[in-house]
């Protein structure tokens, strides 16, 4: 197929222009998790008319795949990008800032669709070329749990498929260089919002009351102790208080406060022992303070799981495809942050790899920074990293 590579990638670069444009235009226009409704409605005008079959509303949210049936018999791949905004002010900077006031693209998954949207339109234009098929999956709601992923899995969207495959852009990571990582490359996650509840008095007479503020504090130094005491060293295991609602006038005990935060784990045998720990610190907090306490915790994305021996064909795949763009391909090892592409991996042998969308020379803004930006050259390097497996998973035997 490597003429057929060729022809791809010169459709790819002639329409590179309109892949910046079409994420500049999505930037500007960011939506939240769950209520997407312009975005996907934006995806679906996309495919208006096209040699392939849509389906929309997959699951219970906005989500949408799109099949593109080879003219000949073979596999089955799907391919994703997330389409999802986050509740930031932009203070990137750019012509293109988000006109929707506290919304902003700050995770780079405007960039995923356009480079997506191309590249499907580029297949379709030369399905008759591929054996087997490709499903495109558009996914909402990345951002928040439960997650876009599984509830487009229980709508459906992994029937009838073999491999997922999935590209996320890093704003910390040089453009120009695919990265990559075998095994666990994201956290598991859980998270939680717990509410203790004291006595209210007035600060003059503490005697006559029990400060809500004073357990709360005590829970966050010893919540600390799970992972420095029990869990392993050589494990990554994070406890973040994120949120600490205990604002109130200077004079008054607070009779009850809230505190939120999240759980992060590289291996899942960590997560029943951080949650029992965590519930074992709280009603010892409960009775040494004499308070009462609500807790929600949830348990959401799994570790994220890349197959090892398709993601080993997959790095084969960019290395061999001799991308002009693409200076080289490395193992990052695993990231800190949790991915719900962690759904798709349960369910099939799947692949997610890194495309790096930081200029060298120029300020490093962390995905959800308000001044996060990506260099749009990333885009025709995930467009061609992305067709490049495509390709050699839908030819191999």
């Amino acid at each position: 197929m490597t003429g057929l590579k060729d022809r791809i990638f010169d459709a790819l670069d002639q329409r590179k222009d309109e892949m910046i444009a079409i994420r500049r235009h999505l930037h500007e226009y960011p939506e939240l998790s769950f209520h997407e409704t312009k975005t996907s409605q934006y995806i679906r005008d996309f495919y208006e008319g096209k040699d392939c079959k849509v389906v929309a509303n997959v699951g219970t949210g906005y989500g949408i795949t799109i099949d593109i049936q080879g003219g000949r018999p073979g596999k089955s791949l799907a391919i994703r990008a997330d389409f999802d905004a986050l509740p930031i002010e932009e203070a990137s900077g750019v012509p293109f800032t988000s006109k929707n006031p506290g919304v902003m693209h700050a995770c780079g998954h405007d960039g995923h669709t356009a480079y997506m949207l191309i590249l499907a339109d580029t297949l379709i234009q030369f399905k008759e070329e591929l054996p087997g098929m490709v499903r495109i999956i558009h996914q909402p709601a990345e951002e928040v749990p439960p997650g876009g992923s599984k509830d487009m899995i229980e709508g459906g969207c992994l029937e009838g498929i073999d491999n997922v495959l999935g590209i996320h852009v890093m704003s910390t990571m040089d453009v120009g260089k695919v990265y990559y990582h075998k095994g666990g490359i994201h956290t598991g996650r859980a998270t939680f919002k717990l509410t203790i509840t004291g006595k209210g008095g007035h600060g003059s007479a503490p005697q006559d009351a029990n400060d809500a503020i004073v357990a709360g504090a005590q829970f966050v130094t010893a919540a600390q102790t799970i992972v420095s005491r029990r869990i392993s060293p050589f494990d990554a295991v994070t406890v973040t208080i994120g949120s600490f609602d205990g604002k109130g006038s200077a004079n008054v005990i607070k009779e009850s406060v809230t505190l939120e935060g999240d759980v992060r784990m590289m291996d899942e045998a960590n997560r029943p022992v951080v949650e029992a720990q965590f519930k074992q610190i709280l009603e010892g907090i409960s009775q040494a303070f004499g308070v009462t306490y609500d807790l929600e915790y949830g348990n959401d994305y799994p570790v994220c799981m890349n197959d090892e021996k398709l993601t080993e064909k997959v790095i084969h795949a960019i290395e061999s495809a001799g991308i002009p763009e693409v200076s080289g391909v490395e193992d990052v090892g695993p990231q800190t942050a949790s991915e719900d592409f962690a759904y798709y991996a349960l369910e099939r042998p799947s692949c997610f790899i890194w495309v790096g969308a930081h200029e060298p020379g120029t300020p490093v803004y962390p995905h959800h920074n308000p001044k996060f930006t990506i260099d749009e050259g990333c885009l025709i390097i995930s467009a061609k990293a992305m067709a490049s497996a495509v390709l050699a998973y839908l030819e191999e035997e």
